[in-house]
């Protein structure tokens, strides 16, 4: 099964979104904290409306990677490999950063797979519950689930 973890969200409606995203696909969904929000924030009722999504919340990053075992595809605009260059494969953990931030370089560091999604020379970056939604499309299209 995959899974989709947010790193520190500091948005509170994007964690709305993650759920709602989740929810969709039908995956479990990861909150490494602390969050830049309070967890009854208004926002994320708001965005995720009714969608209910699998949700397991770890206290940091090291409670994260001892807890969650799998490969971890690292989405981030410092990564050389377009997001459908990789085999995604059944287990992975398709893993987003902060919204200003990405990950420090110890997260960067213990990804499997970092990995981009091609953007307009222009553009700096997606919004971050956008990236997981297209990183999921596309690991479920590898897998051949939602046909």
């Amino acid at each position: 099964m995959l899974r989709l973890a947010l790193y520190q969200p500091e948005i509170a409606a994007n964690l709305g979104a993650a759920i709602r995203i989740a929810s969709c696909f039908g995956v479990p969904l990861h909150v490494i904290e602390p969050c830049g929000f309070p967890w009854r924030h208004r926002d994320i009722g708001r965005v995720a409306m009714d969608y209910d999504a699998s949700l397991k919340r770890h206290r940091d990053w090291e409670c994260f990677e001892a807890e969650v075992p799998g490969r971890r595809v690292l989405l981030t605009t410092h990564a050389d490999k377009p997001v459908d260059a990789v085999a995604f494969e059944d287990g992975d953990i398709i893993l987003l950063g902060q919204e200003s931030a990405g990950v420090p370089e110890h997260v960067h560091d213990r990804a499997d797979e970092r990995v981009r999604i091609p953007l307009a020379p222009s553009a700096r970056s997606l919004n971050v519950s956008v990236a997981g939604a297209i990183a999921l499309a596309e690991a479920s299209r590898q897998l051949g689930l939602f046909r």
